[in-house]
């Protein structure tokens, strides 16, 4: 994306942000809230339409390419329901019919087998532990075997135990498929353990942009959650060191 601008009204939610990402690669995007990071993943789906600026996925412009993309990428969200009535095949049955995806029930079979949801997967969405809801959620996002994934906060809300196997089964997703992935994460741990690379927005710019482990570094700092908090309280790098 080059120089991505977002305006509502008299609000700016992005401003001007630069970046490209490595295929194959796992950043994060980190931010406090308010800080832009939902309104760029929005502007990269095509979701939001920019007020300037531009956006390319997997070599296509957005949003007016859209079309040719939107089969090859896909969103997770602990935030975003899927219908709580419908049961978890009957969900991961019309998600996959949006993508066109081939042979769909041997593919419900295989995520299910996957993502261990074969106990609940005729069960009622809106009967599933918050646990039992990310893997489903997870498991829409994973239906087409896209190459470019989002994730919003993937294991908000989730024990410990769950939320690593969530992380350990991403880690080896994009290691079997090659697959691009943008985190967006509050959890500091997870980003350090998955991502290559890390961006940092505050009020819709970005503030830095490494690897972990050299924006760690710079801000003198043994975490990423000490960055963020200087970031998120103004405190400047020649401040830190």
């Amino acid at each position: 994306m080059s120089r991505l601008t977002k305006v509502y009204k008299t609000a700016t939610a992005v401003d001007g942000i630069s970046f490209a990402i490595r295929r194959g690669s796992i950043t994060g995007l980190l931010g406090g809230n308010g800080a832009g990071k939902t309104t760029t993943i929005a502007m990269i789906m095509g979701l939001v339409q920019p007020t300037s600026g531009e956006v390319q996925v997997l070599g296509h412009r957005m949003p007016d390419e859209a079309a040719d993309v939107l089969g090859r990428m896909n969103f997770e969200s602990p935030y975003v329901d899927m219908p709580m009535r419908l049961t978890v095949r009957q969900n991961l049955t019309i998600f996959g019919r949006l993508y066109a995806v081939d042979h769909l029930k041997e593919r419900i079979a295989e995520l299910a087998a996957q993502l261990d949801l074969t106990d609940f997967i005729d069960r009622a969405n809106g009967k599933l532990s918050a646990g039992q809801k990310t893997r489903v959620a997870l498991a829409k996002a994973l239906i087409n075997d896209p190459e470019l994934l989002l994730l919003d906060e993937p294991t908000a809300s989730l024990d410990p135990d769950t939320a690593d196997w969530v992380r350990g089964h991403l880690e080896r997703y994009r290691e079997r498929r090659g697959a691009t992935v943008l985190l967006a994460s509050h959890n500091m741990l997870e980003v350090e353990r998955l991502c290559d690379r890390v961006i940092i927005m505050k009020r819709g710019r970005i503030e830095d942009d490494d690897s972990p482990a050299q924006i760690m570094a710079r801000y003198n700092r043994a975490t990423l959650e000490e960055v963020f908090l200087d970031v998120a309280r103004g405190r400047d790098r020649e401040a830190a060191q």
